[in-house]
């Protein structure tokens, strides 16, 4: 029995470092294939919105989360449910600004990095841009809550526009990795439903 639940890890184990060095082989083609590291960060993020925007009704379909009511409830969502979904790990959300809309995820061990050192020519490269991407992609197809009205039922699609950046990086030699999320505006629609 504890030989099968040692597969279940070694397995987990061996999926993790093969995503970690088939990203890397993924930046290192970028790379190749564009000048300048600012070429590159804009295809991770590209990229990353592209899989967030299809990865949202998966997230959506394992999680059972229910609608979030405001950001720092989807902050929680993000960092204890998502995160650790997709990539094995808990951020913690730290920093909150005044207003309440904008945050940090400090990532104590970012998996995309693991065997990963930056050559000195790219200084500038955002090696895990993508993640920046997905959080975009993924907030902006969030769909949620019912509206009902005397003559129909209209789905209300929710798009949450944010801010997704970089601040801390441990590949540039800082002691953490830091994304910082802004938001930006709620954008509305009302489908008819069976139309979402």
């Amino acid at each position: 029995m504890s030989r099968q639940a040692g597969r279940g890890t070694e397995s987990k184990k061996m999926n993790s470092e093969l995503f970690t060095l088939t990203y890397g082989a993924l930046v290192t083609q970028l790379c190749k294939d564009y000048e300048n590291d600012e070429d590159v960060n804009k295809q991770l993020d590209k990229m990353g919105y592209n899989i967030g925007v299809r990865l949202i009704e998966d997230f959506l379909a394992r999680s059972n989360v229910g609608r979030c009511h405001d950001f720092r409830e989807t902050a929680d969502v993000i960092a204890k449910i998502a995160f650790k979904m997709y990539l094995g790990i808990t951020p913690s959300i730290t920093n909150w600004s005044p207003g309440g809309d904008e945050f940090s995820l400090i990532l104590e061990n970012n998996p995309l990095v693991d065997f990963v050192e930056l050559p000195d020519n790219h200084s500038s490269l955002i090696y895990s841009n993508l993640l920046c991407g997905v959080l975009r992609g993924a907030l902006e197809m969030v769909s949620q809550g019912l509206s009902s009205s005397e003559t129909e039922i209209r789905t209300t699609k929710v798009q949450m526009a944010v801010d997704v950046k970089f601040v801390q990086d441990t590949l540039k030699g800082d002691s953490v990795t830091e994304i910082r999320m802004k938001f930006i505006r709620r954008i509305e629609d009302n489908l008819p439903a069976g139309e979402e």
